[in-house]
């Protein structure tokens, strides 16, 4: 997998300038039209993580890979990327535009947290495809965007903030129950959360050398000091499944992006993933997906 991609490395690639605000204590952000960045057809950017937000606006045909998810966009989407999850996307005509912004966790640390919006959350849904009037909602976000970093008003980057929780809600207005479901504040949302924050720490795998250290019920609830059947009761009352369940659709999503996206060899994906011994593996990926590693890396090929 390609290392993880910062906000320096892509302005020197994709642009060939650095800012001069480029101060990470303080926070960056800066908006583009995609026709700036050209992204050719035939030379798709590389599947990796960058080590900033990015929300973009994708006008075109469009093939948008995110962890081991591929999403066709025929006209419009919003794409919201984050520093945990790899993605690209691939132009599938020569008719491209729209809108991208770029901004570090610092530009926010004082205006909420990101990561607590369901398209910035594990498992949730990235790409969100857009109607012609949702089209125009979000392109007058992004033309407000424009108009606001090129002002010399004083408070432009707290008018941005505003802009991009703009974009946010507009997101979350098309899937209003995904986002009630994790309003709740309780015992139970904290004690899942916190296992949801566990397992994601230990991804995306990006090494051979790297391999998972908590990969049972029982390790997780060490980690977070509870019983294990009072963890399973938790994240069955707030997700519907069991840890077991839980544990089993991450370790199978990073599978899928591992055999997809790396040529890693499948004995190293499997000692990655935490399996003792490659059989296992075969097994456990039979098990949830009827076909052999092989195999799925062979028609994922095609």
């Amino acid at each position: 997998m390609n290392k993880v991609q910062t906000i320096e490395e892509f302005y020197k690639t994709k642009l060939n300038w650095m800012p001069d605000n480029l101060k990470k204590e303080m926070g960056h952000f800066n908006v583009f039209r995609i026709d700036e960045c050209a992204c050719k057809r035939n030379r798709p950017a590389p599947y990796s993580r960058k080590d900033y937000y990015k929300i973009s606006l994708l006008k075109g045909k469009n093939l948008i890979h995110y962890a081991d998810k591929t999403v066709q966009s025929n006209r419009y989407a919003l794409l919201f990327s984050n520093p945990m999850i790899p993605y690209n996307w691939e132009p599938q005509d020569d008719d491209q535009s729209g809108f991208f912004c770029i901004f570090t966790e610092d530009f926010f640390s004082q205006y909420g947290v990101l990561k607590e919006y369901p398209m910035f959350k594990p498992g949730h849904n990235k790409v969100y495809i857009l109607s012609d009037e949702q089209l125009k909602e979000a392109e007058t976000i992004y033309t407000n965007m424009y108009k606001e970093i090129s002002s010399d008003f004083l408070y432009k980057y707290d008018a941005i903030r505003g802009l991009v929780f703009k974009l946010i809600h507009l997101a979350i207005k098309m899937q209003p129950f995904e986002a009630a479901c994790y309003s709740a504040s309780n015992g139970s949302t904290r004690i899942a959360s916190l296992f949801s924050e566990l397992l994601e720490r230990q991804f995306p795998i990006e090494s051979t050398m790297q391999s998972m250290k908590l990969r049972s019920p029982v390790d997780f609830a060490e980690q977070l000091s509870v019983h294990v059947n009072h963890l399973n009761r938790s994240l069955k009352e707030i997700t519907g499944k069991t840890t077991s369940q839980l544990i089993a659709e991450r370790v199978s999503q990073e599978a899928r992006t591992l055999l997809k996206h790396t040529s890693w060899n499948i004995s190293e994906i499997a000692y990655s993933l935490g399996f003792e011994e490659l059989s296992h593996f075969i097994n456990f990926f039979k098990k949830n997906f009827n076909q052999t590693p092989k195999a799925f890396r062979d028609r994922a090929d095609v």
